[in-house]
């Protein structure tokens, strides 16, 4: 008996010595962190039902290019994994086991989806890994605020109250519908416009959910149409927008269309709605006019000459990690999920990015809170019809 508690004791010695080994880190070094690498793994759709959303990932692998090109952080360049979950919380949570268990990363960057983000929270914060920029405006990445998690896109919840105070101060819309996708991501963006509805004594004309899997929306554009709604939000799908805006129309359904930010890519919305995006006005928090879209779209064509999207959805992959970059150049040589951790809740007023006035304290891990408002032209480009705007509501 003594024996093989002795050989267990040996076994574990050797596993705390020579698995760390594997990843190319002594034992007691940090995980993902070696002299020269600093390993970051992101997930995101590049196929499947969300796979308009999968430009982001790629967006972010062309910034670290860049990164390491202009020689690093501290020493050390990028090491970059990116893995397709194709939209399915069940592989994003085995990919943010592979990350943690087989590849030994330091942190997670970005990563697309509310229900997908979810499914490898609690893992990814259980195992200190730190994460930066969820693709998503979820409300769960900071409230309650994670230790090791920081967002960086604004809210859903702020973002549809935003629109829907818009529609009816400004352009004096009463009769508004909201057409979402039926799980967290889409209630809560209609959580956001029946919070601004509520506070100013209006009821929403509609709520129309629909499945990821749905195809067939004639039944959707009809329920909004028999509403009388003079305005529709939508919080669904890239995929979904060309049917319910196609649908609609023929129908004689033609209402303004609001959608969120996540369908901010106007030129290619304004593609695959063969025309119809134009005139829909929609939430957007990055700025394509700053000096850095242009060089991040010159490294593009370095790093990258072969993709095909390189519009908002592309940039994104750059904006949500930008604060992750600034946050490991504040840690420095000493780099450990909680001196990370520290960096980053340094950031204060943070503008020297794509997006807009970033912050992040030990209390609050919501970086920025701002969106503007945007519409698609008549060819897809983007016009700006409002400044920076803050939701002030309860």
């Amino acid at each position: 008996m003594k024996k093989r508690l002795k050989l267990a004791l040996v076994l574990v010695v050797l596993s705390a010595t020579l698995i760390p080994a594997q990843f190319g880190w002594a034992a007691d070094k940090v995980r993902g962190v070696t002299d020269t690498e600093i390993l970051i793994g992101q997930w995101g759709p590049q196929t499947g039902p969300a796979a308009a959303w999968g430009a982001v990932a790629r967006g972010t692998g062309v910034f670290f290019d860049l990164v390491n090109e202009e020689g690093g952080i501290a020493g050390r360049k990028i090491k970059y994994f990116m893995r397709d979950d194709a939209y399915q919380p069940s592989k994003t949570k085995a990919i943010a086991k592979e990350f943690v268990e087989n590849l030994g990363v330091f942190g997670v960057a970005s990563g697309v989806g509310t229900s997908t983000g979810m499914a490898a929270r609690d893992y990814l914060m259980e195992n200190k890994v730190p994460w930066v920029g969820p693709a998503t405006g979820s409300k769960h990445w900071s409230d309650p605020l994670q230790k090791y998690l920081f967002a960086v896109y604004p809210r859903y919840t702020d973002e549809a109250s935003l629109l829907t105070q818009y529609l009816v101060e400004k352009l004096g819309k009463k009769k508004i519908a909201f057409f979402y996708q039926n799980d967290d991501y889409g209630k809560e963006g209609l959580e956001g416009a029946q919070n601004y509805a509520k506070r100013a004594g209006l009821q929403l004309a509609a709520e129309i959910p629909v499945e990821v899997t749905d195809t067939d929306l004639k039944s959707h554009a009809l329920k909004l149409k028999e509403s009388g709604a003079e305005a529709v939000i939508l919080w669904i799908l890239p995929k979904h927008a060309p049917i319910i805006l196609g649908q609609a129309k023929a129908i004689g359904f033609e209402p303004q269309w609001v959608a969120s930010s996540t369908l901010s890519d106007s030129h290619l919305m304004y593609k695959i709605t063969k025309g119809l995006w134009e005139g829909v006005i929609y939430a957007n928090f990055l700025n394509i006019e700053s000096p850095l879209a242009k060089k991040y779209l010159e490294a593009q064509k370095k790093f990258a000459p072969n993709e095909q999207y390189t519009g908002i959805f592309f940039l994104a992959g750059f904006v949500f990690v930008e604060p992750m970059v600034e946050g490991l150049k504040r840690a420095g040589k000493d780099l450990t999920p909680d001196t990370f951790v520290k960096a980053m809740e340094t950031i204060r007023n943070w503008n020297d990015w794509l997006g807009y006035d970033c912050t992040f304290t030990p209390q609050d891990h919501q970086g920025m809170k701002s969106t503007f408002i945007s519409k698609c032209g008549p060819e897809g480009q983007q016009i700006k019809i409002s400044d920076w705007m803050t939701y002030k509501g309860e």
